[in-house]
């Protein structure tokens, strides 16, 4: 049995039995960091798997399967278990409640000063859109640093709703700095920064829509722009895979939008199907995978193929969730075990580095010291909010963003909030800290410049 299949495994069973990993490693083989190991290739005994499906057997009321026959795991269906990345109610709220939009696009900011762009224009990919909000923030601060220089923006968002949302900011930017082209695309993250679907059937039934916008003010290109609404509803489709049981396109789109009175200047920069290239200036990788993800799936499905659609001077910028702050203690109060947070930005840029091998000899990886990694961003609420008598709607909206931050299923939740236990304890956690806030931690992975 391979490592991915019994990780497979041991994941399906731990959310069943409302378990963290680290106490399935010690109830089963005596050994807390057994995931861990096992994410990192190691290799296990015979007897340490017996051992395993001997434990998973016990607690599913099931035989242990006979020696090299692999159970496939149970499937959910999403429509009465959303992943954490596709439940709005819990996305929505805590965007409007936290101050992580800003904060990730403060960071990303950052990195404008570190960037080399060529002729004939600076070129951006963000690798998870979400609603747009952080891809606003940082094209102002482009507009502002580069006032005169075109911008090729390219997003991947494989949510209807997210990209709806993002698109509702595309207007304004263009407005501000006419001389963009915007592309949003549902492919993977190793298709999307070229545009380009890997299978020949995705490729044979690729839909390539372009958009020039008429008009020179923000309000026409919105009314254009939600023009597109049929469009999307048709074609903007995802499914549940059956092998990954993830959400996948049904058919690869791209989208195309820039300004007609501009198409002459940006001719060269307009995308055509079949002919599109990445070597991207700037890529945004914010939360792009989820936390309980192993390095190597990080390393190999998302990071690595972003790292090699850099250009020479080109950088990534990484971020993820870190864990070691109050937000983890409301967590840890009613699940003491769980450990989302379970990979370093160290394991992660190790791991990218091995999956690149000889490709990545002219790129630089840097963790850097955490004082410069890891940064703050705070549930935004009045002082007398956060102090004496916590309010319900206060209480419900940091048990929101905690549980949201760590990824922690709708099933588990069902059972933990039919009581009141989970409010109080994040009441005492919030006056214990006058407030809540999280950590993130980032790092980054350049190109050397020619």
């Amino acid at each position: 049995m391979k490592n991915e299949q019994l990780l497979g495994r041991i994941s399906d069973y731990c959310r069943v039995a409302g378990m963290a990993e680290t106490t399935f490693g010690r109830r089963s083989v005596n050994d807390g960091k057994l995931v861990q190991r096992l994410r990192e290739g190691k290799r296990i005994t015979v007897d340490t798997l017996d051992r395993i499906e001997a434990f998973v057997a016990a607690g599913l009321g099931n035989p242990p399967p006979p020696r090299g026959l692999v159970v496939p795991p149970e499937r959910r269906d999403p429509r009465s278990n959303f992943r954490f990345f596709e439940n709005r109610q819990k996305y929505l709220l805590f965007v409007h409640t936290c101050s992580e939009k800003r904060v990730v696009a403060d960071r990303v900011t950052l990195e404008l000063g570190s960037i080399h762009p060529r002729p004939p224009a600076l070129r951006v990919f963000d690798a998870g859109c979400g609603d747009g909000t952080v891809l606003a923030r940082v094209l102002r601060a482009m507009h502002g640093r580069f006032p005169h220089m075109p911008f090729y923006v390219a997003g991947k968002e494989l949510s209807l709703e997210d990209l709806r949302l993002t698109l509702d900011k595309v207007a304004d930017r263009l407005f501000e700095h006419p001389a963009s082209v915007f592309v949003f695309t549902n492919m993977y993250y190793a298709e999307a920064p070229w545009l380009t679907p890997a299978s020949p059937t995705a490729a044979a039934g690729m839909i390539w829509h372009e958009v020039a916008l008429r008009g020179d003010s923000s309000g026409e290109f919105e009314a254009q722009i939600n023009e597109l609404a049929p469009f999307l509803q048709e074609n903007w489709r995802a499914r549940v895979s059956p092998h990954s049981g993830m959400p996948v396109y049904e058919r690869p789109v791209a989208i195309v939008l820039y300004r007609e009175d501009h198409r002459f200047l940006l001719d060269s920069i307009i995308p055509r199907a079949g002919k599109t290239e990445a070597n991207f200036d700037l890529i945004i990788a914010s939360q792009p995978y989820r936390a309980k993800a192993s390095v190597n799936f990080r390393a190999k499905r998302i990071i690595a193929p972003l790292a090699r659609a850099l250009r020479a001077g080109g950088r990534l910028i990484g971020i993820h969730s870190h864990g070691h702050d109050p937000g983890l203690e409301i967590v840890r109060a009613v699940w003491p075990d769980e450990n989302p947070f379970s990979v370093s930005r160290h394991e992660l840029l190790r791991a990218v580095k091995y999956e690149l091998g000889a490709a990545g000899r002219d790129l630089n990886f840097n963790a850097y010291a955490d004082s410069r990694s890891i940064f703050r961003y705070d549930m935004e609420a009045l002082p007398n909010e956060v102090t004496g008598a916590i309010g319900n709607s206060t209480a419900f909206a940091a048990w929101n963003a905690a549980v949201y931050v760590a990824q922690i299923e709708d099933d588990r939740l069902t059972e933990t909030t039919q009581g009141g236990h989970y409010l109080e304890a994040t009441r005492e956690v919030l006056r214990k800290h006058s407030g809540l806030w999280f950590y993130d931690e980032s790092y980054v992975i350049s190109r050397r410049r020619d």
